[in-house]
């Protein structure tokens, strides 16, 4: 069975996304991530606002593909680079509701990533040897995930 730790709780602050339009591989769009936070037993601080983003692909099949990269800075004042891939999806009505920035209970759609740490922070080379995993909600000023380490 696999057991997990968590990590931390991140919070994103997303103000505009860019519909570039629909390509071939499906629609894409991009979000400007404009700041946030983190808060965990072991780490905590603040998302840098203007040094990332996520270039979003809505699939023909209605699954929309996450490619996310952002700085995060501790209390201490380390700097971490996570980036992450993912996977959001769901019925109809309930991506439509989610769309329309309505609340939406996050137990009625999938959304899963698996995020990945780079730090020349002495203290925190230990993010380079984990695997870690996150469950998301929608919220209406962005995401929200539930980082956990698997053991």
């Amino acid at each position: 069975m696999i057991q997990t730790r968590p990590l931390f709780e991140v919070r994103f602050s997303v103000p505009e996304i860019v519909d570039v339009g629909d390509t071939p591989a499906g629609r894409r769009r991009v979000a400007t991530v404009a700041g946030g936070t983190f808060e965990g037993e072991r780490l905590g601080g603040e998302v840098l606002g203007s040094a990332g983003g996520d270039w979003m692909l809505a699939r023909p099949d209605g699954v929309l593909v996450l490619d996310v990269r952002l700085q995060l800075r501790t209390r201490e004042g380390e700097l971490i680079h996570m980036a992450y891939r993912g996977l959001r999806h769901g019925p109809a009505d309930v991506m439509a509701r989610l769309a329309a920035g309505e609340a939406v209970d996050p137990a009625s759609y999938y959304f899963r990533i698996v995020p990945t740490f780079e730090t020349g922070a002495p203290r925190l080379q230990w993010l380079h040897r984990i695997i870690a995993i996150g469950t998301g909600r929608r919220e209406a000023g962005g995401p929200i995930y539930q980082i956990h380490e698997v053991l």
